[in-house]
């Protein structure tokens, strides 16, 4: 890099002092510490995925950049050359008039207006390539009471606060057909593959959780919908990429949902059993979900809703609330509709924006729902403590 270049660094950047732990053996043979504790500083960026590690002459020059304004080379004093080419390398510090992919990935960090904590935290907390059976066994968390014998106790379903002594019991709840709603719905994890989920069902529920009942235009450009969940600002970020693995009179494949018109574009045609092995993969391997014959990608557009709140520390929780709203909704609607729903935010994000074409930091996929018929036996454990589905004692 030549002197007269101006710099500043990304746009979104944490430094973070970590231990990495090796088995000594030199030391353990010579009656020391089995395990060596290295130090190291590593760097996890909004526009990059994986960490970078750096040395402390790199976080030190790091710290002297502006993320916004470009700063001359010639008035960076006291700089380490090695470590300020070496940032440059790694895409962490940019010339001006640099241009290539990273810049492309953090200018995209900075048009989309993420608060810089939100930003590093979604991007470095992203899934690629997990199956939850490594990391959570079957052989005990597909039942609460193995959760129970793995761990322990947990803490207390419900806590002590204040003076007991004074407590005031409440009068019961009125009848209502919400709250019934509510009761008898049950995550389903026991799909029956060979019922494929009516159009007519599968509409009311696409409608009824992300389509919009009503559209306002508030100025010249500018359109609010009106939808059954509630949203941050009322912009209702969270779109849906539909999963037709077995929904009558749709073509298997993924298609868009649009909530303005209600109606399904197409983006990608695949064959059954292609399209339920992505589906597998996008669950991280929760096979009691796979069988589901209509699966619902929840991707948020993220400028939707930081268009508003710019920068903002809570803007990211309100889209994940919105995450939080549109499932239970899509519950309550299933519920009623006699089809078992289920939602997980334990998915692959990296395989799902990959094949849907999506940067993270513009439109990121948080969530996965499902729809289909349940079985009559109940192979894999629901919770169902009140009956409502399963007359059987509760495996859970």
């Amino acid at each position: 890099m030549e002197k007269e270049l101006t710099l500043r660094r990304c746009a979104a950047v944490l430094i973070e002092p970590c231990e990495a732990r090796e088995l000594d053996l030199v030391a353990l043979l010579g009656g020391g510490e089995a395990v060596a504790r290295n130090l190291h500083l590593r760097a996890l960026a909004a526009h990059l995925d994986l960490p970078i590690t750096l040395s402390a002459s790199e976080v030190a020059t790091l710290a002297q950049l502006s993320p916004d304004a470009y700063t001359p080379r010639a008035n960076l004093v006291g700089i380490d050359e090695a470590a300020l080419r070496s940032l440059h390398e790694k895409g962490l510090v940019f010339a001006q008039h640099d241009s290539n992919a990273l810049v492309d990935a953090d200018q995209r960090v900075r048009d989309t207006r993420w608060h810089p904590l939100s930003a590093v935290a979604h991007r470095h907390t992203r899934w690629s390539d997990v199956r939850t059976a490594d990391t959570d066994p079957q052989s005990y968390t597909r039942s609460l009471s193995g959760l129970v014998d793995k761990l322990g106790q947990p803490p207390a379903a419900t806590p002590q606060r204040g003076d007991e002594s004074r407590r005031l019991a409440l009068p019961a709840a009125a009848a209502s057909p919400i709250v019934d709603a509510a009761r008898r719905r049950a995550t389903c994890r026991n799909f029956d593959r060979s019922r494929p989920l009516p159009l007519a069902t599968a509409a009311a529920l696409l409608h009824g959780v992300f389509g919009a009942q009503a559209a306002v235009r508030v100025a010249a450009g500018a359109e609010v919908l009106k939808k059954l969940s509630p949203s941050g600002g009322g912009l209702h970020p969270t779109e849906g990429y539909v999963l037709a693995l077995d929904v009558q009179g749709v073509a298997s494949g993924i298609w868009h949902y649009r909530a303005r018109d209600h109606a399904l574009d197409p983006m990608l045609l695949l064959a059954a059993d292609e399209l339920r092995e992505f589906a597998l993969h996008a669950l991280a391997g929760q096979d009691w979900f796979g069988d589901a014959p209509l699966m619902v990608v929840h991707a948020c557009r993220f400028g939707r809703s930081f268009w508003k709140y710019r920068g903002h520390a809570k803007a990211y929780r309100a889209v994940i609330l919105d995450i939080g709203h549109l499932s239970q909704t899509a519950y309550l609607l299933a519920t009623e509709l006699g089809v078992g729903a289920f939602v997980t935010a334990a998915i692959n994000e990296a395989q799902i924006e990959q094949k849907l074409g999506l940067d993270p930091m513009v439109e990121g996929p948080l969530a996965i729902s499902g729809f289909g018929y349940r079985t009559t036996q109940q192979s894999t454990p629901e919770f169902d403590p009140m009956h409502t589905v399963w007359p059987q004692a509760d495996p859970a």
